[in-house]
């Protein structure tokens, strides 16, 4: 059923539109039918699950993705092997990947991830705290500022989910036309299970996919 998952979205994503098949709560051979079907890009929001699946699939070529919340203390876990961090939220956060990559003599790749959903819960940066950032990203020698990350709010109404999607869309293409020096800025990462297709519309560069490919959590 994995395989045949991958292969109906992928039929439906146009090629310029990367899939990140969120594999969290999901055992490591559930990882290996994906890859089986063609599926590099896999995507773990818990870093301890993240570091171990990175362990058992060592044989494979992946390409990883965290994108859930990254605690400062825990950056050893995912940042020798993530491709790309999703989901840097926080300023605090932010300045302990620069360090960590500075100490490590590596150049992190990260998204920074907004607010744009009605949750209060949600975690992310405002419009202005990313300018803040941007403004002063030549300072971040260990940081590559690759685009932005958002969640639309929790809602089966497809009109608020647009107006979310269309915030940050415009957002993004501001931010890029302001910051044309800001070479590798290109990368917008919205879009789930349930409104992927709509985040087509909106100019989505990568789109998070779990449930719709691997079914409900297994553990």
């Amino acid at each position: 059923m994995i395989q045949e998952n991958i292969i109906a979205i992928n039929k439906e994503l146009p090629p310029e539109v990367k899939l990140v098949a969120v594999s969290k709560f999901h055992p490591a051979e559930a990882i290996r039918e994906a890859y089986a079907a063609g599926q590099r890009r896999f995507g773990e929001n818990r870093p301890q699950e993240f570091a171990a699946k990175v362990e058992a699939l060592k044989d494979l070529d992946l390409e990883w993705h965290f994108i859930g919340h990254l605690q400062t203390n825990k950056l050893k876990m995912v940042l020798p092997y993530a491709h790309l961090v999703q989901s840097v939220d926080t300023q605090h956060l932010l300045d302990a990947i620069q360090d960590w990559g500075k100490a490590n003599g590596r150049v992190v790749s990260i998204l920074l991830e907004m607010h744009i959903g009605a949750e209060e819960t949600k975690q992310g940066f405002k419009e202005e705290e990313v300018l803040d950032i941007l403004f002063r990203a030549e300072k971040f020698k260990n940081i590559r500022f690759c685009g932005l990350m958002g969640m639309a709010s929790h809602t089966d109404c497809e009109e608020d989910i647009r107006a979310d999607f269309a915030r940050i869309s415009d957002f993004f293409a501001y931010l890029r036309d302001l910051f044309p020096e800001l070479s590798d800025f290109k990368e917008l990462s919205i879009g789930m299970s349930g409104d992927w297709k709509i985040a087509l519309d909106y100019g989505a560069t990568i789109v998070r996919i779990g449930t719709a490919i691997f079914g409900d959590r297994q553990y």
